[in-house]
């Protein structure tokens, strides 16, 4: 076991082979034992408590400051990956999964046991844990796998693979990171191994306009870094066209505390003007909806369905 896989470890993640890991999110935990739920609940309609949080790959072609996970990996993949199948590794994220939540069972008199017995059997994966899930060169086949289980599915990319985006299987709704509005920014903020990195994200944002799928823009945004002038974000997101916009403030937690202060991370109120400056110079788009205890504000563009029709049962 390598560092980086070690580290994960420590931290609470379970493990898929060599490559690939589960943690329970922080709004699932929320949603069993205190009714709280994640915006994505509010925004989209999918189910908290039943949402897999997954990757099939914890490595990554960036080093992004405002990353939170743990970053001890170097610039090189490692070549020698075994990577496992789709069916196997879904299994084994589905058996982590129950296994991260079985001392959940008699640890508080107010749990909501029904929740946490739906718990148990997800149907909602949100790709998108650690590392750029696009890494794993079954894709396409994993989001397949996913959907005959009856899951619905969040990828989450960095945007430079534009090539695997334009063939792949596509997932109920594919988010791509986007924090800067220029190639210096990016470099700055990101700190891409890959050469053309920059280009490859224009690609990508070029790409999402014709992709038959619901599509996300996310921007976190970061205090004196990407906020002082919000209209050069604007020609991005007209070229991307995504059906959704999510301005999302940084969180001073993790590893990324390492990088940047407190002072960098905005308030609510910071993220709703900075919407509120971008909204009149789009041509599509309204503020739809905001979360204050997300710090995340909401852009929908005209004639948009807001809401996921989930599997049945759900």
């Amino acid at each position: 076991m390598g560092e980086h896989q070690e580290k994960l470890e420590t931290k609470g993640y379970k493990l898929l082979g060599d490559h690939g890991a589960v943690s329970l999110c922080h709004w699932t935990k929320k949603s069993i034992t205190e009714n709280r739920t994640c915006y994505k609940q509010k925004f989209y309609g999918i189910n908290s408590h039943r949402c897999l949080q997954m990757t099939p790959s914890i490595f990554c072609q960036q080093k992004c400051v405002f990353c939170w996970r743990p970053q001890t990996l170097s610039k090189t993949i490692p070549e020698d990956i075994d990577w496992l199948e789709p069916k196997e590794l879904i299994e084994k994220a589905l058996k982590a999964q129950k296994k991260l939540l079985e001392g959940y069972y008699g640890m508080l008199d107010d749990l909501n046991e029904q929740k946490l017995d739906q718990a148990q059997e997800p149907n909602q994966v949100a790709i998108s844990l650690t590392g750029e899930p696009t890494i794993y060169p079954y894709m396409s086949e994993l989001i397949k796998e996913f959907k005959k289980k009856d899951f619905t599915t969040f990828l989450v990319t960095n945007g430079l693979k534009p090539d695997l985006l334009e063939n792949m299987e596509l997932p109920t709704q594919l988010y791509v990171s986007l924090e800067a509005f220029s190639e210096e920014l990016h470099k700055r903020i990101n700190i891409p191994f890959e050469e053309n990195s920059w280009q490859k994200i224009q690609r990508t944002l070029e790409l999402l306009s014709e992709l038959d799928t619901r599509t996300v823009i996310r921007t976190t945004l970061l205090k004196d870094w990407n906020m002082e002038e919000p209209e050069k974000f604007v020609p991005l997101f007209e070229k991307a066209s995504p059906n959704f916009i999510e301005l999302k403030a940084y969180m001073f937690i993790g590893s990324s505390r390492q990088r940047l202060s407190i002072g960098n991370m905005p308030r609510h109120y910071e993220v709703k003007e900075f919407a509120e400056e971008i909204v009149p110079e789009l041509s599509e788009y309204e503020i739809e909806d905001e979360d204050s205890q997300s710090r995340v504000v909401l852009l929908r563009k005209e004639g948009a369905e807001r809401k996921i029709q989930t599997p049945s049962g759900s």
